[in-house]
């Protein structure tokens, strides 16, 4: 099955242990780097005197899912909050090497983490709508970067909702609470607020994890749609989640400090099908984690 295969249909997880040793890595992470959306360079993390991500490289091609996977303590969520600067709210964070979007670096002093945060939105675990209108919840954003007509207003609205395939549920109820939304439809909610800003990148934190296994399959179904128009990216715990619909995938473990590491990145179905790292393929197969 060719790469492009696998974006029509979800890969099944291998019951066979891959072939060892490992072939050597090839061109892939030199073609991913050529058509990155966002990079890191040399990336460390610390809470205090603690290192939490030790040294990841990494590029996220344009329009691509990639998931982001590993045991939990390896420093996924670490990698994904500190792209859009959430980290800093955390007391004693700090982090260092590069974050680049389209040339800006995003830890960089020079960087306004307002405006960032309007290209790089933000699915979180748990939904989070706020107490307000379903209508006002996803103009929220527009109305923070400045006054706009009405109509206008309500066609950027309109369309973000339609986007997160919500708009029919719930155009009867613009103007009621957003809060008596099923959880299902409180994510998609909050995916048509990140969506209304037209941001270049989402970042998704384990967002299926509180959510039944409809609303989870639509919560998919939609990214596969934002698929070529918007950079992804996903942490998930549920492999067959990442085999389903990411492009590429990244295994972080734990490394030497405890410091979490990358250990392997490529195209989601080489990773799942033919590791080059033998840790990849134990926690691929269940032998850990």
């Amino acid at each position: 099955m060719t790469i492009a295969d696998s974006r029509t249909r979800p890969l099944a997880l291998s019951p066979v242990p891959l072939p060892s040793p490992a072939p050597e890595p090839g061109p892939t992470d030199l073609a991913a780097a050529a058509e990155a959306k966002l990079s890191m360079r040399g990336f460390h993390a610390w809470y205090g005197d603690h290192l939490a991500v030790r040294n990841v490289d990494l590029d996220f091609v344009a329009g691509d899912i990639t998931a982001i996977i590993g045991p939990s303590g390896c420093g996924k969520s670490t990698v994904l909050r500190s792209i859009n600067r959430m980290n800093d709210m955390i007391d004693g964070f700090r982090a260092g090497g590069s974050i680049v979007l389209d040339g800006d670096d995003l830890l960089g002093p020079q960087c306004d983490v307002i405006a960032m945060r309007r290209r790089v939105g933000m699915l979180f675990q748990r939904p989070n709508p706020f107490p307000t209108s379903i209508f006002d919840n996803v103009a929220y954003g527009l109305r923070l970067a400045g006054r706009l007509p009405k109509p206008r207003l309500t066609e950027i609205v309109e369309n973000a909702l339609d986007r997160a395939a919500l708009l029919d549920e719930v155009k009867d109820r613009m103007h009621k609470s957003a809060l008596g939304l099923s959880g299902g439809q409180q994510q998609r909610l909050c995916l048509a607020r990140a969506l209304a800003v037209d941001p270049q990148v989402i970042l998704m934190d384990e967002p299926c994890s509180a959510l039944d296994p409809i609303a989870t399959l639509r919560i998919e179904d939609l990214m596969r749609e934002l698929r070529g128009s918007v950079t992804q990216i996903i942490v998930t715990h549920n492999m067959q989640q990442a085999a389903r619909v990411s492009d590429r995938t990244a295994f972080m473990l734990m490394g030497e400090g405890r410091a979490g590491e990358l250990v392997e990145v490529g195209p989601t179905i080489e990773v799942f099908r033919n590791p080059r790292d033998r840790r990849t393929e134990d926690y691929i197969t269940g032998r850990f984690g």
